[in-house]
């Protein structure tokens, strides 16, 4: 006897009373209380996977509460990297130029994650089954392909500057945008990540730890003009380069958690979370394939659990009904799981699941 069952209905309240102490006791051991400096460093400049899963989003609200992010912080980016524009017009500071096309870049990461959050509230149709939803992970290439040519012309500026030098003039002015820049980016980091942890976005979080690493990278430019101050004439220019190693290290980090993605990688500390909530379930005897996928910024979840081979369709459809209720509970952003339930074996019985051999030997 099989059953296959699927609810659909949208689960987006947290389920907090399913985490309780063992949640915190799992969240505590993955992290530890013995955080390197280096380990520190890593959580303010680099994404966090474990910190981008640990809420549920409401569909229409969430995406509405992301779009809000988006343009508030598009609106203080793009200011922002006005007034350093003009003071790069005056002053010729490449340094501060690579900041400007790092900061506009950042701001314009906006346009492909809101064009993301209106797709996914759009419904599933026929030829779209799932939905709209990986239209964030198409948002999540855009960026990485921005940010790569931020990375490219700032290094390409930085070394004309190297080999044909300009002096670089209006230093107060340019020690002003720096501060200037260092503000909005870490205003906007602020804003973007507490959004995104609240409606469940990794794509939103990602991007404010991308403006954090922004800020600081402002802050450098503060060196080269203090290099110039001192008469130390390539000083702007090598700390355009470093601006422009920053970029690519921020570009390392955004392709991998994009490729995870579109690649359907998960954390493997849920895959154990539900596992052990399928086993919970009164009537499983067994959990079989279970996979996880991320569509947008929600999971989703199949499953084959082993029940008793006697019990009737009804029952079986009960357990079934349990074990996706479990997951729901278990699975932070999981909002539909299809359960197969497969029968107990029993001896000399063949495996029911044998006229579909040939189908998987390809």
């Amino acid at each position: 006897m099989s059953e296959r069952h699927e609810h659909t209905h949208r689960h987006d309240h947290p389920h907090d009373h399913a985490h309780g102490p063992s949640h915190g006791r799992e969240h505590g051991n993955a992290h530890g209380h013995r955080h390197s400096l280096r380990h520190r460093m890593a959580h303010v400049l680099a994404p966090h996977s474990h910190e981008t899963a640990d809420k549920v989003d409401s569909a229409l609200e969430s995406s509405a509460r992301g779009m809000r992010a988006l343009w508030v912080s598009l609106a203080v980016l793009g200011v922002t990297a006005l007034v350093q524009a003009v003071v790069v017009a005056v002053s010729g500071s490449v340094a501060l130029l690579g900041d400007t096309v790092h900061n506009t870049a950042d701001a314009l990461t906006a346009v492909p994650l809101g064009i993301a959050f209106v797709l996914g509230r759009r419904a599933a149709t026929r030829r779209f089954t799932y939905g709209y939803g990986r239209a964030e992970d198409l948002a999540g290439l855009a960026i990485v392909l921005t940010i790569a040519a931020s990375a490219v012309f700032a290094g390409w500026t930085a070394v004309d500057r190297l080999l044909d030098p300009r002096p670089v003039e209006h230093l107060p002015a340019v020690a002003l945008a720096a501060v200037a820049g260092f503000a909005g980016n870490e205003w906007v980091a602020r804003y973007r990540i507490r959004v995104g942890r609240s409606i469940g976005s990794a794509a939103l979080v990602a991007d404010g730890l991308h403006a954090r690493t922004d800020g600081f990278t402002s802050l450098a430019v503060l060196l080269g003009a203090g290099g110039s101050a001192l008469g130390w004439q390539p000083a702007d220019p090598i700390v355009g380069l470093a601006i422009t190693a920053a970029i690519v290290l921020v570009l390392r980090d955004a392709a991998r958690e994009v490729f995870r993605r579109v690649m359907d990688a998960v954390d493997p500390a849920l895959v154990d979370r539900a596992e052990r909530a399928l086993t919970e379930v009164p009537g499983v005897r067994g959990v079989g394939e279970l996979r996880l996928r991320w569509i947008g910024h929600r999971l989703r979840a199949e499953v084959a659990v082993v029940v008793d081979g006697g019990v009737t369709v009804r029952e079986a459809h009960r357990i079934a009904v349990g074990a996706e209720h479990a997951l729901l509970h278990a699975v932070p952003r999981l909002t539909a799981a299809l359960v197969h339930a497969d029968p107990e074996p029993a001896p000399g019985e063949s495996d029911p699941h044998l006229p579909l051999a040939h189908h998987m030997a390809a």
